[in-house]
């Protein structure tokens, strides 16, 4: 994190007690609970991604999503050929 940007977040007490617990059992310091808030963030959006993708395919046979992931790596493995 070269550039970094200082939130101002509420948690309740118990989730404070909690989470410091926690990252004190883990060995963590002081520190590093901006790591953690980070990197549970990131874990976060990714999942909610996931979800709305599925979501949105839930109607999308497996033979057909197959199909489909093999014709987009098949594409990207071509713009990748060098021997074109």
């Amino acid at each position: 994190m070269a550039e970094t940007v200082r939130w101002t977040i509420k948690v309740s007490p118990e989730t404070d007690l909690s989470l410091r617990g926690f990252l004190g059992a883990q060995g963590m310091k002081k520190g590093d609970l901006s790591k953690f808030v980070e990197d549970a963030v990131r874990w976060r959006m990714l999942d909610r991604t996931v979800q709305g993708i599925k979501d949105r395919n839930q109607d999308v046979s497996a033979e057909t999503m197959e199909a489909m992931i093999e014709e987009a790596v098949r594409e990207v493995r071509a713009s990748y050929d060098t021997t074109r």
